[in-house]
Formats: C-alpha cells, structure tokens, sequence
C-alpha cells in the first residue's frame, strides 16, 4: 500500500503523486469542472460528506461513479424513490425457522463509498435513516449498534426542489453534509468533447483505482497535520459570526459549521500541495459549506448570495 510509507504525519511522494493521477482521473471523466471535482475530494479527505443539487441530466451521478472508480472502494448505489424505505438502505433483521434467530442482512448502506441518488425523492422518514450512519459511522437496529467501514463517504445527489416529486431535506439533514456543489451547464469545449467522445459509463468502466481505503486514511490524517495559524482560526471565527448578525440571515452557521470550513480549508490546502492554510483556501470554500446551512429571512434570498455577501462583509487581517 502506498500508505504503509507514511510517518508521523507526512505524506510520501507516491502517495502525493497517486492524490494528483486520481484527480486528474476524475476531471478526465468528469469535464470542465475541475474546482467541483476538487472540492468532492475535500469533501472525502475531510471526512465529510457532499450533497450535488442540480438539474437532471448535468453528470451528478457521472460525477459520483466517477469518484467510486477511482478510489477503488466499496460501492453502492441506492436510488431513492417514494416508496423507498429505511430498512432498505439500513438492512434488516429476518427470522431464520432453522436457527430459530433473526439473522441481519445488512443494507446498502454498509459500504465505503454510498451513492444516495435523488435523496430528496425520498420522504423523510427513509431520508432520516442515514442521520446516525452519517454522523457516527454506525447504524443502531433492533437494539444493536453496528459499525460502518472505514472510510465511510456518502455521496447525495438532489434535484432542485421545485420539481415536481421533491421533498426538501431537513435542516439536520443539509447539516450532514459537509459541501454543497452545483455544477451547471458544462462549457461549450466541454460540451462538445462528451458529444464527440466515448459514452462516460463505458470510459467509468474502464477506469482504474488509484487510491486504497488504507491511502485515503493516510491522506485523512495528513489533513490534520496542515497548519492554520491563529490569524486563520481569527478569519473563520469571523465569518462564522458575521453569518449570524448578516442583514437577511434568519439562522447563520452553527460552531459545527466553522469546523467542517477550517477542516476542509486543510484539506483544500492539502490538495493544492500546501502545508498551510490560506485566506483564499477559505474562501474558495466558504459557499460550498455555508449556503446549505444557512437560512434567509425571506424567499426571495438566496443562500448562496448570502454567503457572498457574508464573504465581503469579513476583511482579512
């Protein structure tokens, strides 16, 4: 493994240039959204989760296969309808007449890289069932806790709500979520390379991993090894209270929030080759992680701009 070279913290060039191949892998599968594919692994080097909104038919699920090929972890795809129910992403426990014992038969959900697809055509009560695996890695049923694997990565596509079928996702639910993208229209050399290229699932198949579960730890612990120094700590601290006196926030960021920003600020930095964190590393994020969690005071607002206006409203030290 090329995880077993890592000591104390600092990566091995293998390592660092595996990070890079598997990037560079994605974004050939996944055209002109090189920011977006790099804030997905944020997303799982953080040790997070990532929720894609965006309209049918614009490579969410490409983008999620794509990621799963990559790294070379266990998969599972879970299509969310509205007849879905808890038990079939958590499992469930059926009674076996030989043994006379109920035996459990583990769901979807126990895998290392979980695709929820459309999450929110789901009602609430299935979506809520992945609140504990998201949250602690495990999942409690019929009076038993059982672990997840290690690393556990959800990755939720959702179509925008004002489809027709949609139910929106509680506020505990986006809260989960580590990152947000959007990844709208892709651009007209983009576009026109897929029209003129291989079909994405035939080229998904043929991809090859190049990161193992034991690497995407490493690079996970490495992540806590990339400094941010107090003026950076001040920053964050900054935003995250100017989210809650913003003009048009009804409910700003929560300390949780200004976790997952510092965390996968590191994890930014990490993937551009840094060992540092920078205001811009920051900024880069600060959408991706505050526009879900934030609430505007009126329908008319968006929380993306919000966030932007939270982003100008802050000056750097």
């Amino acid at each position: 493994m090329l995880a077993d070279a890592s000591a104390r913290g600092m990566l091995p060039d293998a390592l660092l240039q595996a990070m890079k191949a598997a990037q560079q892998q994605v974004n050939s599968l996944v055209l002109g959204k090189s920011q977006e594919v790099r804030l997905a692994f944020v997303a799982l080097l953080s040790g997070g989760h990532l929720l894609i909104e965006d309209l049918p038919g614009l490579g969410k699920t490409t983008l999620a296969h794509a990621l799963a090929a990559t790294l070379g972890l266990g998969f599972q795809r879970v299509q969310f309808t509205s007849d879905l129910l808890p038990g079939d992403v958590l499992g469930v426990s059926v009674y076996d007449a030989q043994s006379r014992q109920f035996q459990f038969h583990p769901g979807p959900v126990f895998t290392h890289v979980l695709l929820a697809d459309e999450i929110n055509r789901a009602p609430p009560r299935t979506q809520s069932a992945l609140l504990e695996a998201m949250a602690e890695q495990q999942v409690t049923l019929d009076g038993m806790t059982r672990p997840l694997p290690d690393p556990f990565f959800v990755i939720a596509t959702q179509n925008p709500v004002d489809l027709s079928g949609t139910y929106p996702l509680p506020d505990s639910q986006l809260d989960r979520f580590l990152l947000r993208l959007t990844l709208g229209y892709p651009s007209q050399q983009a576009e026109r390379a897929l029209l003129a290229g291989t079909d994405r699932r035939e080229l998904i198949a043929q991809a090859q991993p190049l990161l193992s579960s034991a690497d995407v730890l490493a690079l996970r612990n490495a992540v806590n090894e990339v400094h941010a120094s107090d003026a950076l700590l001040d920053y964050v601290h900054a935003l995250v209270t100017r989210s809650r006196q913003q003009p048009g926030v009804r409910v700003g960021l929560s300390p949780r929030a200004g976790i997952a920003l510092l965390r996968a600020s590191r994890a930014y930095a990490l993937l551009l080759g840094r060992t540092h964190v920078l205001p811009e590393d920051v900024q880069a994020l600060f959408a991706a992680v505050a526009s879900h969690r934030l609430v505007p005071e009126a329908e008319a607002s968006t929380a993306q701009a919000l966030a932007k206006s939270i982003l100008h409203a802050v000056a750097v030290d």
